[in-house]
């Protein structure tokens, strides 16, 4: 148990303080995408029902009225498959920045040691090079992973959109 544990850690201290913070970014990012996920397979259904219910009782569905109401309702829905997107689509945007970041603070220890120690020292620059690869390819891993799921979601929040759209047509 605790193997894995000692592992990350020594990951982590390789990586810099750069990679805590994908690491933080990279777990509300897909706290985020669970969560959109839940939304879409659990309580969605139950609302766009809701919503269709709501609807089908009104027995005007073609005045002016009756068309703020459908918009209303559209909107809502809309509203509530879009929750979260920007945000995620925003840590996928700044994960391989961070990984950048991290690259370019690794570096700076690299170019340090070389100041001090000289550039045939190699075993002393190796901390600083790993510092500046391993948070590069944590922020593009977290970014990939989490790009997937963002234009799954975003597709399926526009495609559910357009359904109810087409649910609420009036008949």
């Amino acid at each position: 148990m605790l193997e894995p544990i000692a592992a990350v850690r020594e990951f982590l201290e390789r990586g810099g303080d750069v990679l805590t913070w994908i690491g933080l970014v990279t777990f509300v990012m897909w706290a985020l995408i669970l969560e959109r996920l839940w939304y879409f397979r659990r309580v969605h259904p139950r609302e766009a029902a809701r919503v269709g219910a709501v609807w089908d009782r009104r027995s005007d569905q073609t005045s002016w009225y009756a068309q703020r109401t459908r918009e209303l309702l559209l909107s809502q829905i809309k509203l509530q498959l879009d929750q979260f997107i920007p945000m995620i689509k925003a840590l996928v945007a700044l994960c391989p920045l961070l990984g950048l970041l991290g690259t370019v603070t690794g570096m700076i220890e690299v170019f340090d040691v070389m100041a001090i120690a000289g550039s045939s020292n190699a075993r002393a620059m190796a901390a600083g090079v790993s510092k500046a690869t391993i948070p590069t390819m944590a922020g593009m891993v977290a970014a990939l992973s989490g790009l997937v799921f963002s234009v799954q979601i975003e597709r399926f929040a526009r495609d559910e959109a357009q359904r109810m759209e087409d649910r609420l047509a009036h008949h």
